[in-house]
C-alpha cells in the first residue's frame, strides 16, 4: 500500500511526512526529488501471536508514504501535469491542510486551501477524460470498434468533474474496473490531516468538509519531535501533552478504513506474519496473496478467530474447544483471522 502526501506550500507536508516515517532530511537528497518512506504497521495482535509462538521471524505489513517534489503545488506557476505521475501510482492520498497562523501572521483558510488543491486534481482528471474521449471519437470515425462501456463511464466522469465534483463522491464510478488504468486523482480515497499548532487539538469550523471527508487533526511539530525521541522519552512526551495515540497509529487506522482493508495472519514456529487484503475477500483469493500455487491447489482453509486463539492459548486447545473450523473457497475472510491453507499442487 502506498499513500501520497499532498498539500499547498506551507501546510506542513514535510513535517507530517517526517513524523510518520522518521526520515531525517539529508544534504544528499535534492529538494526537488520525491521522498519515499516505508514504515511497519504496528499491530498488537502480531506482537501477541509472536509471543505465543516464538517464531524465528515476525513479519508485519508495511505502508509506503510518498512526499512528491514541491513544484507540483507551486501556486501561480505553469502546471506540469507530469509532476502528478508519482501521486497517481498511490492507493490513497493524505491531504495536509494548514490550520495554524503562519510565520507572516496569516490566518488559516482550511476549507479554501483544501478546495484549491482538490480543484487542481479535478482539472487534471478532466484533461485525461477529455483526451481519451477525443481519441475514442477519432477511432470511431475511422471505423474502429470502441468499448461502449468505457465511453459511457468516461462521460459519467466528465459530467461529475465539470460540476467540480471529485470522482470519489461516486464510489461505484471511482472503483469501476475499466477506469483503473486512468489512475484518476480525485477518485482516490483521501484522508484530510489538519495541521495544527502546538497548543490546539481542535478541528477547524468547516462543517461541509468534515461531513464529506475523513478528517483528523494533528499537532504537527509536536508529533515531529515525538518521532525523533527514544521510546521512553516519547512516552513521557505523550503524557505531558495529552497525546493518547501517535500520528502514525491514527493515520494508519484511518488509512485502512478508507481503503477498506483488513489483516489476516499465518502462524507457526518458523514465521508469524500479517497479510493485508480488502474486506469481503474470499478465502481462495486471500490464499493467492501468499502464493498463486496455494490458490491453484486450494482445498480448505483452517480458520481460528484471533480472540478465540488467544482465549484457548494454542491452536491445539482451540481445536479442542471447537473454535477452529474448516472453510471453503467462498468464505469471506474476517479481520484478525488466523488461517492455515490446505492445498495440493
Amino acid at each position: 500500500m502506498k499513500i501520497g502526501i499532498i498539500g499547498l506550500p506551507g501546510a506542513g507536508k514535510t513535517t507530517i511526512f517526517e513524523a510518520i516515517t522518521r526520515i531525517v532530511p539529508t544534504e544528499s537528497l535534492p529538494r526537488m526529488e520525491d521522498r519515499l518512506g516505508t514504515i511497519r504497521v504496528p499491530d498488537k495482535r502480531i506482537d501477541a501471536l509472536s509471543a505465543l509462538y516464538k517464531p524465528r521471524k515476525t513479519i508485519y505489513t508495511q505502508i509506503e508514504y510518498l512526499l512528491p517534489r514541491a513544484a507540483i503545488y507551486a501556486q501561480g506557476q505553469k502546471k506540469d501535469e507530469t509532476l502528478w505521475t508519482g501521486v497517481r501510482s498511490c492507493d490513497a492520498l493524505l491531504h495536509v491542510v494548514r490550520n495554524f497562523v503562519d510565520a507572516s501572521g496569516g490566518a488559516p483558510d482550511s476549507a479554501g486551501d483544501f478546495a484549491r488543491l482538490d480543484q487542481e486534481m479535478i482539472f487534471a482528471d478532466l484533461l485525461v477524460v477529455e483526451k481519451r474521449l477525443e481519441r475514442l471519437t477519432v477511432d470511431q470515425k475511422r471505423g474502429r470498434k470502441i468499448d461502449g462501456e468505457e465511453e459511457k463511464l468516461l462521460i459519467e466522469c466528465r459530467t461529475l468533474l465539470e460540476q467540480d465534483t471529485p470522482l470519489r463522491r461516486s464510489p461505484e464510478l471511482a472503483a469501476a474496473r475499466l477506469l483503473k488504468g486512468f489512475t484518476f486523482l480525485s477518485a482516490k480515497p483521501i484522508l484530510v490531516v489538519f495541521s495544527n499548532d502546538d497548543e490546539s487539538e481542535a478541528a477547524p469550523a468547516v462543517p461541509e468538509l468534515l461531513a464529506h471527508e475523513n478528517c483528523i487533526t494533528v499537532r504537527g511539530r509536536l508529533e515531529h519531535e515525538l518521532a525523533r525521541m527514544s521510546e521512553e522519552d516519547a512516552r513521557e512526551y505523550l503524557q505531558e501533552y495529552g497525546i493518547t495515540t501517535s500520528v502514525v497509529d491514527r493515520v494508519i487506522a484511518v488509512s485502512y478504513q478508507i481503503l477498506g482493508l483488513i489483516s489476516f495472519f499465518t502462524v507457526g514456529e518458523d514465521e508469524v506474519r500479517a497479510w493485508t487484503i480488502e474486506k469481503n475477500t474470499q478465502a481462495v483469493d486471500a490464499a493467492e496473496v501468499i502464493h498463486s500455487d496455494i490458490k491453484k491447489g486450494f482445498i480448505r482453509a483452517e480458520v481460528i478467530a484471533y480472540d478465540d486463539l488467544m482465549t484457548a492459548g494454542s491452536t491445539k486447545e482451540a481445536k479442542k474447544k471447537g473454535t477452529s473450523r474448516l472453510e471453503g473457497k467462498t468464505y469471506l475472510v474476517q479481520d484478525g483471522d488466523i488461517i492455515e491453507f490446505r492445498f495440493n499442487v
